[in-house]
């Protein structure tokens, strides 16, 4: 007879995707896994499979709890120039979500992983691609209601804001202050007034 599984998987997940977020994957053996996540080796593995597969569904799970709610957002927005600063706010909370600085998981994984593994590369950049896909969107946006600038097409003002995030999240793991945060969403947002 089967046992029946005495945790909840999603919670288990969660715990997962903040170990690994917290001290990458590399970092993190098996038995802080066993520890972390409050399960016997066996119901790690019968339930994640191994610790590949587990840090892959951490990933998609970050995805769906952190990232695609903020992508999403860009179909409801009215005050476009809100939802950018929305978007900088969004980081700063993540980068900021515990007592020190774990920067983005996803940029963290794509910086640790990104060149030797290839599940993680293609969440990854999927997660980059859909992340600029909107900001282009929320720029084209902008543009039409002639608060954005038309000197620059939005997808390269869109690039010019997600490589700014990103910078954001890495530089967010070393400064965090207010002033330097506050700086940098203004000389954005700055950048793509009409």
């Amino acid at each position: 007879m089967a046992r029946t599984k005495v945790f909840n998987e999603a919670e288990v997940l969660d715990r997962a995707m903040n170990l690994f977020w917290e001290k990458g994957y590399h970092a993190t053996s098996a038995q802080d896994l066993v520890d972390g996540l409050g399960i016997s080796r066996s119901s790690l593995y019968d339930t994640y499979g191994d610790k590949h597969s587990l840090f892959v569904m951490a990933l998609k799970r970050y995805r769906e709890e952190r990232i695609d709610p903020v992508i999403q957002g860009v179909n409801s927005a009215d005050d476009i120039e809100a939802y950018i600063r929305f978007i900088f706010e969004a980081v700063k909370e993540d980068a900021l979500s515990e007592s020190r600085s774990r920067g983005c998981f996803m940029v963290n994984s794509a910086v640790e992983l990104g060149t030797v593994d290839r599940d993680v590369a293609a969440i990854a950049n999927e997660i980059m691609k859909d992340t600029e896909d909107m900001i282009t969107k929320a720029i084209e946006k902008g543009q039409q209601r002639g608060v954005f600038t038309k000197t620059h097409s939005a997808s390269s003002l869109s690039r010019f804001i997600f490589n700014s995030l990103n910078g954001l999240r890495v530089t967010m793991k070393f400064d965090a202050s207010k002033k330097m945060f506050e700086d940098i969403v203004n000389v954005c947002l700055a950048s793509l007034k009409a």
